[in-house]
């Protein structure tokens, strides 16, 4: 409860503004006998009325048709007042959400979080407003990171203890984690495995020390799926999770990402830097089921077998 001082020392108690009723779907139903089960005090009509009133969001989204398809998991929130329709998402879709966490497939181009420019559009910031939008005082929690130029599966937490919950058993609440990268050239091996010391130089470049325990060990694997003589489709998982770690060890095979100047690619082939976080699979941090997210390939990653001869 605040409290509102006056000048006259009088002092007013506020009440804070009365918080949405918020459920989380079972089954797989319809919006309507859903709130008609739910709001059993209620008659049918004033259920009907609360409806078409506006005052009902999905997954934070505002809903009216009767007839709106709910599956399981989903965050049905019933307010006090007309929920307004909040903006659409640029540069990200989201996957999945419940009370804990959100699931996006964040698209090229859109940072995941601020880099000092307080008006940049990021997933954080778009995220933040839109859970607020059935709670101001909801927040949003950053698990992981993808670098600006990578597209693909992120997670985010929606409360401190479900982001530390993630953060300190990443290694064992992570199942699976699975990019796809276009890189430069033709990989000759159909599969293997890079393992360095990573550390970060005065101009903040990721680099493979040639010291043993200097800096943080990285290990990933790969397989080859595609290539021909200028470019290689790889399928690459994470061992560890360091920074750029996919484009370091891409630049120590000898093949990096295409696109990824920074790290010694000449190609310009996509217009864009050749990594996806395509596949992302964990233990979910508070119901301990087993979640799993598998998105597309780009279509743009495969450009370059289209345009060249396969070899």
């Amino acid at each position: 409860m605040k409290k509102k001082s006056y000048s006259n020392g009088r002092t007013t108690k506020i009440s804070n503004p009365p918080k949405p009723r918020i459920h989380t779907v079972k089954e797989q139903t319809e919006l309507l006998p859903f709130l008609i089960d739910t709001l059993r005090h209620l008659s049918r009509n004033s259920v009907k009325s609360i409806l078409a009133r506006g005052q009902v969001t999905v997954n934070s989204e505002p809903i009216t048709a009767y007839n709106y398809r709910l599956e399981p998991g989903y965050i049905v929130s019933i307010h006090p007042d007309k929920v307004t329709s909040s903006a659409p998402l640029v540069g990200m879709t989201i996957l999945y959400e419940d009370e804990h966490i959100i699931v996006i497939q964040k698209e090229h181009g859109l940072l995941s979080v601020s880099a000092g420019q307080e008006n940049e559009i990021t997933a954080y910031r778009q995220l933040m407003s839109h859970v607020r939008q059935s709670d101001p005082g909801n927040r949003i929690f950053i698990v992981h990171r993808l670098d600006r130029d990578t597209s693909g599966v992120m997670l985010f937490a929606k409360s401190e203890q479900v982001q530390q919950t993630l953060q300190n058993g990443w290694q064992d609440i992570v199942k699976e984690r699975s990019y796809v990268a276009l890189v430069d050239g033709e990989v000759k091996k159909q599969e293997g495995t890079i393992s360095s010391w990573l550390k970060e130089s005065s101009t903040l470049k990721m680099y493979s020390s040639p010291y043993p325990n200097d800096g943080q060990h990285a290990v990933t694997h790969y397989k080859k799926l595609q290539s021909n003589k200028w470019f290689s489709l790889l399928e690459v998982h994470l061992e560890t999770g360091r920074k750029n770690q996919i484009r370091v060890h891409m630049e120590d095979l000898g093949h990096p990402v295409a696109g990824d100047k920074k790290y010694g690619s000449k190609s310009k082939e996509i217009g864009r830097l050749g990594l996806h976080a395509r596949i992302l699979a964990f233990e979910h941090p508070v119901t301990g089921e087993i979640m799993r997210f598998e998105t597309d390939i780009p279509k743009v990653f495969m450009k370059p077998f289209k345009t060249a001869p396969s070899k």
